[in-house]
């Protein structure tokens, strides 16, 4: 039997170009309808995501709700209560000279066809986080979900299809060729999310066609711990926080910076930490799980010898298995210093005090997130007056990506642009400035 000829980029943008161009996706019954459609495919469907997850990154089923599949049903169901609030005319002061019957406002209209490209870490929510926005915008989508998450990929190619209108949403998978290929058309918007190398290729493409881009980045996030720290409460949550999914997250935790007698004292409980969580050996911990494929693991292994090992430094090539590492004694000028580690590592770097801190993030680029582990009010606001990031944490990482109404993004080095709830609208949809002045 002959297998039906794979249809070409430019044909899937051109058919959703046409439907958008219809009017069907702009009707609010369409887009809160497709969004229903997507929570359905969620709620019916996640197990058969949950063990793709399992497939690709050793996920267990816990985690794969939690950070993927219920995330992103919190997500529908915050857009879903608000959407046609936030679809609403909002009016604008008119200047007098204008006359008094003059009337101005605001109005929010999808951009078109948007393009959503997705990582590998979490190739779920971070495929279809973004695309409920683009829906709910009313926008015509083609989803590129991540190679290297191969089976978590395949499934979303067979689901999306069966629940999404089909004229409006398109899978496309694939590597390179197939992306690079998508970026040769025309989009309205581009939303990549990924590491600075393939972001500026993207931002090169769209220039062609001066697409807008999102571009959701990494970088090496720093969490500061001050003396007046709890530590044990400290090294609890950074390792919650830094071994989720094995280290590969984007947000995660990428070294810790305080003063030698605080890093002396962290040491021990970062043990405690990662014994509590993952018991003796985090090898046969169901709740651990694994670097995504070989050149990422010895990658990350050789980064290991970048200082003392306080905690892990366990390896297996076969499994892809690498310990909950905590390091000490780190230089800054160490390999496991000069990018985003995006693994199971956590480095201590030392500094006097809080301003050499403070000049230690400033002298590099600006992280998606940064960390503060001090009640101090003043090392609070010094921080965050002195210091530029995507995000502030006090107290707990990654948690300000649970929040719907905050938006999620980088600055500088870490990305542009920004999502998650009402700034998604903001994302893929068009603001347009409207004047009304009668003729009479």
């Amino acid at each position: 039997m002959n297998q039906p000829t794979p249809e070409q980029p430019a044909d899937t943008v051109a058919r959703l170009r046409a439907t958008f161009r219809t009017g069907r996706t702009k009707p609010l019954a369409w887009r809160t309808g497709q969004l229903r459609r997507l929570r359905d495919l969620l709620t019916e469907r996640g197990d058969d995501l949950a063990a793709a997850l399992h497939a690709d990154l050793g996920k267990s089923s816990t985690e794969a709700y939690r950070t993927e599949i219920d995330f992103t049903i919190r997500e529908l169901d915050h857009t879903l209560d608000h959407l046609d609030e936030w679809l609403r005319p909002e009016p604008a002061p008119v200047p007098a000279h204008l006359g008094a019957d003059a009337t101005a406002w605001t109005q929010v209209e999808p951009l078109g066809v948007v393009l959503v490209i997705a990582p590998w870490n979490y190739p779920v929510q971070l495929l279809l986080a973004p695309v409920v926005g683009a829906l709910a915008s009313g926008n015509a989508v083609v989803v590129k979900p991540s190679e290297l998450a191969p089976a978590t990929s395949a499934v979303l190619a067979r689901l999306l299809p069966a629940y999404l209108d089909t004229d409006a949403v398109a899978v496309v998978e694939g590597g390179v060729p197939e992306t690079t290929a998508l970026l040769a058309e025309r989009f309205d918007h581009i939303f990549y999310t990924g590491n600075g190398v393939v972001g500026r290729i993207v931002m090169r493409a769209a220039a062609e066609h001066l697409t807008p881009v999102s571009l959701e980045l990494g970088g090496k996030s720093p969490a500061f711990v001050g003396r007046d720290a709890d530590l044990s409460v400290v090294a609890d949550r950074l390792v919650r926080g830094k071994f989720l999914n094995a280290g590969q997250t984007c947000v995660a935790p990428d070294y810790v910076l305080t003063d030698p007698e605080t890093a002396a004292a962290l040491e021990p409980e970062f043990t405690k930490a990662v014994e509590a969580l993952f018991g003796a050996d985090p090898s046969t911990s169901g709740a651990y799980g694994r670097i995504i494929n070989e050149r990422h693991f010895d990658r990350l292994s050789g980064l290991l010898g970048s200082g003392r090992t306080v905690v892990g430094g366990a390896t297996d090539r076969a499994t892809k298995y690498i310990a909950p590492t905590v390091l000490a004694d780190v230089d800054p000028a160490s390999p496991v210093m000069r990018e985003e580690i995006f693994g199971p590592i956590l480095p201590i770097v030392t500094v006097p005090g809080l301003d050499e801190a403070i000049d230690f993030i400033t002298d590099r680029d600006k992280p998606l997130a940064l960390y503060v582990f001090s009640d101090d009010r003043g090392t609070r606001e010094r921080i965050a007056a002195e210091t530029s990031s995507g995000a502030l944490g006090y107290g707990l990482p990654l948690a300000h990506l649970t929040v719907s109404d905050l938006p999620f993004g980088g600055v500088g080095e870490s990305g542009m642009g920004s999502y998650h709830g009402r700034w998604s609208i903001e994302t893929f949809s068009h603001r347009k400035a409207v004047l009304d002045k009668p003729l009479g």
